[in-house]
């Protein structure tokens, strides 16, 4: 059976490539997606991807792979710095997950230094832009090729 990530992208992703632009590019949220969909196809991997602006949807969505997926990829967005639920919803899953976000969230603002998730991550990809995804979806390949 091929192995399985779980691309989840939270709150305001559906913007990337509109919202500020400079600080997060013009690449689409589509144009991520295709990329990564097209990079799994390359490395044998299957990739699910599923985007929210609702902390909820996106609990189902992991409880929901509990079992089904071998790794998570998610960029939480804003939900990094504030949401107890998200890591205990991870936690939960028990899958290994990759924290990413497009932008340095170390060079920002004071209260996005603070994540609830990343003490919890196996890494966290901040500030490489889009190409994060395509660094997290080849570590992750590599890895689950290493344990297969």
């Amino acid at each position: 059976m091929p192995k399985s990530i779980l691309l989840i992208n939270g709150p305001n992703l559906n913007l990337l490539g509109l919202r500020e632009p400079h600080i997060y590019g013009s690449t689409t949220l589509k144009d991520v997606e295709t990329e990564a969909r097209s990079q799994c196809d390359d490395l044998g991997v299957t990739l699910s991807t599923f985007q929210s602006n609702h902390e909820g949807a996106i609990v189902d969505r992991l409880h929901e792979a509990r079992g089904k997926c071998d790794f998570v990829i998610i960029n939480p967005g804003g939900l990094t710095h504030t949401s107890v639920v998200l890591r205990d919803a991870l936690l939960g899953a028990e899958l290994p997950f990759i924290e990413l976000h497009v932008s340095n969230v170390h060079a920002r603002e004071e209260f996005r230094h603070k994540s609830f998730l990343s003490d919890k991550a196996v890494a966290v990809i901040c500030g490489l832009g889009v190409y994060g995804y395509k660094v997290a979806v080849d570590f992750v390949a590599r890895k689950l090729s290493e344990s297969a």
